[in-house]
């Protein structure tokens, strides 16, 4: 009788180094965004315009970075990766550099979007970085780099801010930042593959015609897209109105507690991490499960006792980051595990889903917010978690 030798799992194509350099590249790139939103006031100050005159800047990153997300990011798919990444390196750079020199709003703005659109960098790293991995180790890897996103966007407002303090200058921190993204150019490209997965014949507008195709052909990008949508949009919500309640009578802070909150809740989203070790080993439907209990009961916690209770704040931010971002791993992980030519797109669609839902929990929750109060919010939280959980009930079948 022949005893065979158990058979050793696959070992990942993406070793622990290259991961975390990039991670630490998603980070730094994904930083663009964010980091100019404490800037808003200086700018305002510096450029002689209104402070709602500045905020334009925000929103401009935001539009940028859809932008980018919707004509950028497909071409991983099919383009000579390191090549795209240089290439994206350098525009985002030269971008940064127009705007830390802009000498009026139109100029700063105009450059926000341009850089904003360039800045995708971590959209390309993931679904990269899931096929580097290969399809046994693809969690860990998009786990790894969606904590390299969450540090980033939410570090990089405390650090340009600092910056800001000891320079004196809003342009300072443009200028570092144009440092790190940069220095970049040197590193990532070497680290990538030479080109996508898919058919490098494709045209563009081919390219950019099958989404909505892709779309209709996958239930699991569906059911991913549609899980995204409803449970960022909760998310969003919470932090839409987290400035507005801190300001309230119940605690009467100032605006840069709602800052602090970012740094109140890293420890749940180091934490999370774990999530792309277990949808490897358990599957996508068995983390999202596990997400979705954390962030009902993040907002069973807040509606009780966060409307005037700061440690049931700061306890609910924790589980609602920590099942928020387990939610975002595990809809990416179930995506990438469909056809590694097609990534890319699958990534796009879902981020835009995600992005919408965003969007419009921002605009219910603030609404609600203005008419209902806090209770009003966290009820419509609440609704859109209903939504998410007869999402994940009728996605059994799918997985």
């Amino acid at each position: 009788m022949t005893v065979e030798a158990p058979t050793a799992p696959p070992r990942s194509g993406l070793g622990r180094g290259t991961a975390l350099t990039l991670a630490v590249a998603g980070a730094l790139t994904v930083a663009n965004i964010y980091f100019p939103q404490p800037l808003l006031d200086a700018i305002a100050s510096g450029l002689g315009v209104s402070g709602s005159a500045a905020g334009l800047v925000a929103t401009a990153a935001q539009i940028g970075y859809a932008l980018g997300i919707s004509l950028v990011v497909p071409l991983a798919d099919v383009a000579r990766l390191r090549r795209l990444t240089t290439a994206l390196l350098l525009l985002t750079t030269a971008g940064l550099l127009v705007a830390a020199a802009a000498p009026n709003l139109v100029t700063l703005t105009l450059a926000t979007v341009a850089l904003s659109t360039t800045t995708v960098i971590p959209q390309v790293l993931m679904p990269t970085a899931a096929s580097m991995a290969g399809p046994a180790h693809s969690g860990r890897a998009v786990g790894m780099i969606g904590i390299g996103l969450t540090l980033g966007s939410t570090l990089s407002r405390t650090l340009s801010g600092a910056v800001v303090e000891l320079s004196g200058d809003w342009r300072t921190a443009y200028l570092v930042s144009a440092a790190l993204t940069g220095a970049l150019v040197l590193v990532l490209p070497r680290l990538l593959p030479e080109h996508g997965a898919g058919d490098r014949t494709v045209p563009y507008r081919k390219l950019i015609g099958s989404l909505p195709k892709l779309l209709l052909a996958h239930a699991e990008l569906r059911l991913s897209a549609f899980l995204g949508a409803t449970v960022f949009a909760a998310f969003s919500a919470f932090w839409a109105t987290l400035a507005f309640h801190l300001a309230g009578p119940a605690f009467g802070k100032g605006v840069a507690w709602a800052g602090l909150f970012g740094l109140f809740s890293l420890p749940a989203a180091l934490l999370s991490y774990s999530a792309g070790r277990l949808s490897d080993q358990r599957g996508p439907l068995y983390v999202n499960t596990l997400a979705l209990a954390c962030v009902s009961a993040a907002f069973l916690l807040l509606g009780t006792l966060g409307g005037g209770s700061m440690a049931a704040l700061v306890i609910g931010s924790n589980l609602l980051v920590y099942g928020g971002s387990c939610w975002q791993i595990a809809n990416q992980v179930r995506i990438f595990r469909l056809d590694e030519r097609i990534r890319a797109r699958l990534n796009t669609l879902f981020m835009l889903a995600s992005f919408a839902g965003g969007a419009v929990g921002s605009l219910t929750g603030t609404a609600l917010y203005g008419t209902y109060g806090w209770s009003g919010m966290i009820l419509g939280c609440g609704g859109f978690l209903v939504l998410a959980a007869g999402g994940l009930v009728r996605g059994r079948r799918i997985g």
